[in-house]
């Protein structure tokens, strides 16, 4: 069976993740949990995250899932939503939180100065909807337009050292990547499970992904 396992480490909005999940897995069991074992044996992993980096990172190697996420981001169909796109990368400016270190690069805060296109001062955090403009085609957007709009919240974005990792950009002040992708993992900023149509294709994309 295909099972799809998303990650309890007590600070993630789990209960929509899953909900969202079910809704578009037909056929799958979606398991919430926080034992490793299971994220070993699950077809597919996903990383959801709310909060301060610190935080979730503490958190996630207190309950002994470290090693089993950075396993499943080697071997299977991997999601990351939020600071579990955050916690791929090297460091944190917030909390000075080290992540795991998947990919190269850093997490930065939005600048309290950025304005937006009329000289308006944006606020901090970026929280609403704003569009996720592409920037290859992937599988994870299949059937998306590029340009739709997806839920957001956060005061820090990913800076990937390698601009290849970059899916998808989107403009607060000026363009921040808000989704990556390499090979078995994608990750995005965005909250799909909170972005209605758009938010629930993206999901049901990675219940088939098979990269």
């Amino acid at each position: 069976m295909n099972t799809i396992a998303i990650v309890d480490y007590g600070m993630g909005n789990l209960r929509s993740v899953a909900k969202a999940v079910e809704h578009v897995a037909e056929g799958a069991r979606v398991l919430v949990t926080d034992r490793a074992s299971d994220l070993a044996s699950a077809s597919r992993v996903i990383v959801p995250g709310q909060g301060a980096m610190p935080d979730c990172m503490r958190e996630l190697n207190q309950r002994g899932l470290r090693e089993a996420v950075i396993e499943a981001a080697a071997s299977k169909p991997f999601l990351g939503i939020c600071i579990g796109l955050q916690m791929l990368f090297e460091r944190s400016e917030e909390g000075d939180a080290a992540g795991l270190g998947v990919f190269a690069g850093d997490v930065v805060r939005f600048p309290d100065a950025a304005m937006d296109a009329g000289g308006a001062r944006l606020k901090v955090p970026h929280m609403g909807w704003n569009e996720v403009m592409q920037a290859r085609a992937h599988p994870l957007f299949a059937g998306v337009a590029d340009g739709a709009r997806f839920y957001f919240v956060h005061s820090f974005f990913v800076q990937p050292r390698d601009e290849a990792l970059t899916l998808a950009r989107t403009a607060y002040g000026s363009p921040f990547t808000s989704a990556v992708a390499r090979d078995n993992i994608a990750a995005v900023q965005f909250h799909p499970e909170k972005s209605a149509a758009s938010g629930l294709a993206l999901l049901a994309n990675f219940t088939r992904w098979n990269p």
